[in-house]
């Protein structure tokens, strides 16, 4: 049986991921900051959660050595939204950090932890956004979330470059715009037929394809 962790699994995508992946036969490990949300209401034997905060490197380790085996698939989903200020002037300084070290750091941080856990044809998933796309950006708002995503892409390519030689996949994903908290109501994408593209791009993701930057129907974002 495959293993995966899913950071960042209490609610949205990350709760919608374990629900399908569990579904797909994985042994599940999920993990939530504080409240267990929707897990609390998941009942199945593959599945084990955990309160962990992905800036805490000490609940980080005491989840890896929860994990028998290999780690087939690491899913670094945990991230946070900013202010969505409308100018420089608005922007929350300590705010901004906060934003950059969960959605920047903290993957990498994770991913450090959990990598002996990893090898040959395990894959790697930073749950990015279209926001991270410097050609994209259009407009103002959103700074520290727009840049905590640009900081995981570059993360995710510096790290692509050392691990391939290990046989370690990384996939960026771009999940499209998701009807959840973050996204809000009027999001045209439900979470279902979102975290159903990204399965899809996991499951063709190979080590030739290490490092690609998609959205979750396999469309490819320009940096």
């Amino acid at each position: 049986m495959k293993s995966v962790v899913v950071t960042g699994a209490n609610r949205g995508i990350g709760l919608e991921l374990v629900k399908q992946l569990l579904d797909s036969g994985f042994r599940v490990y999920a993990t939530h900051r504080s409240e267990m949300g929707g897990l609390a209401n998941l009942n199945n034997q593959n599945l084990s959660i955990h309160q962990m905060d992905v800036r805490d490197q000490k609940a980080i380790d005491e989840l890896s050595n929860s994990i028998d085996g290999k780690i087939d698939l690491l899913i670094n989903n945990a991230g946070v939204a900013d202010g969505r200020w409308q100018s420089i002037s608005e922007i929350d300084m300590q705010h901004a950090l906060d934003v950059i070290e969960i959605n920047s750091i903290a993957p990498v941080l994770v991913t450090q932890k959990l990598l002996n856990k990893m090898s040959d044809d395990s894959t790697i998933v930073m749950m990015s956004s279209l926001m991270g796309s410097i050609s994209d950006c259009m407009s103002g708002r959103s700074y520290a979330y727009r840049a905590s995503k640009t900081a995981l892409n570059m993360f995710s390519i510096a790290m692509k470059n050392e691990l391939e030689s290990q046989g370690i996949s990384i996939l960026i994903m771009h999940p499209g715009w998701v009807e959840t908290d973050m996204g809000g109501p009027h999001a045209p994408l439900s979470v279902e037929e979102s975290v159903q593209g990204i399965i899809q791009r996991i499951e063709e993701q190979t080590l030739e394809m290490t490092g690609r930057y998609v959205q979750f129907d396999g469309t490819p974002i320009e940096w």
